[in-house]
């Protein structure tokens, strides 16, 4: 199989090469960065931007299916980022789609989305069940009270699982444009009759995780402050949850729906079914680089786009795509912290 993978020298989109390659596929590398990659068997560098449509037209000569990867991303610093985030993420494809659908593609189709489209996770109150909490106050926030309460009757909640079928509820401008991103892919899926597989990372880390970018990952900003000698700071009290995938495993998820025999369009997050908080994250890395350097430091400081808590069911990629997470947590983030300091 040759498969078209826009985004493919960044990094997740690197490894999803990898995976494609180690697998006897052949892997075509669209992105702004391939003259920066390096040349290897099996996979063919093409540099040049998604939002090109004569770009995009000359890629997808020959290919059997599409692994879409590129993507800006992050929570971005302030509503100036709007447009680029919009231009990169939902442009780009739209104008991918765009030329699929004019030469009438029937490969497998796999793009990248995010758990951010679902804003909070979902949450369970002892009085009514599951509910949607709305955006915490900035009064709760800076009094320190970070959990959501319910929205009917103010009792505290307990977080569990989000599901695929949990609603939408965007709460950045990152959000919203990995949720436009899934809702293009749904009318090209129900124009052509092609299956369009939307797959929710989760918090992704692991090797050539980018560094020292307002957009890079928590995981990744803490190591910076490792490298530095400096405390990691976590934000609110340490004790919101997540789920932390390693790219390997999200490599593996794209090329398993990328050969799935008979998977619908849709949604499937990827994950590692297994959340921690953030404050246990920084301590593994602390513990991973053992240099006895400062130990993370709990600020209480927030960001109002941030959500408290967001973990998932891995249970219908488990199901549909055979896909069950294989990395190891600690091993992961001894992993990550190697290789950051290697480079």
């Amino acid at each position: 199989m040759r498969v078209l993978v826009t985004g493919g020298a960044g990094f997740i989109g690197s490894h999803v090469v990898d995976a494609l390659v180690a697998g006897g596929h052949e892997a075509r590398v669209l992105d702004l960065r391939a003259g920066e990659a390096t040349a290897r068997a099996g996979v063919e560098l093409v540099a040049g931007d998604v939002r090109d449509g004569a770009t995009v037209e000359a890629a997808l000569d020959g290919v059997d299916a599409v692994c879409h990867q590129a993507s800006m991303v992050g929570l971005g610093v302030d509503l100036d980022d709007i447009a680029d985030y919009v231009s990169h993420n939902d442009l780009g494809t739209a104008v991918l789609l765009r030329a699929l659908a004019r030469r009438a593609f029937r490969g497998r189709v796999v793009q990248a989305s995010s758990m951010v489209v679902y804003g909070e996770g979902r949450y369970l109150c002892p009085a009514h069940g599951i509910v949607r909490p709305g955006s915490r106050s900035v009064a709760a926030l800076q009094a320190g009270d970070f959990e959501p309460p319910c929205p009917e009757c103010g009792a505290r909640l307990e977080a569990a699982a989000v599901a695929e079928d949990a609603p939408a509820d965007p709460r950045n401008v990152y959000a919203a444009t990995k949720l436009h991103q899934e809702h293009l892919a749904g009318a090209f899926a129900r124009e052509t009759g092609v299956a369009v597989t939307s797959l929710r990372y989760h918090n992704v880390y692991g090797p050539r995780m980018p560094r020292d970018t307002p957009y890079a990952g928590v995981a990744s900003l803490f190591l910076s402050a490792l490298a530095a000698g400096r405390a990691p700071r976590v934000f609110e009290d340490g004790a919101q949850r997540r789920d932390f995938v390693h790219v390997r495993d999200v490599a593996r998820a794209n090329v398993l729906a990328l050969g799935a025999d008979d998977v619908r369009s849709g949604a499937f997050n990827v994950a590692s079914g297994h959340p921690r908080t953030v404050g246990e994250m920084a301590l593994a890395l602390h513990a991973a680089v053992g240099d006895g350097g400062p130990e993370p430091l709990i600020t209480g400081e927030y960001r109002l786009g941030d959500v408290r808590h967001v973990f998932a069911s891995a249970a219908k990629a488990r199901h549909d795509l055979g896909f069950v997470a294989a990395e190891d947590f600690v091993a992961g983030m001894a992993e990550l912290a190697e290789s950051a300091a290697a480079r």
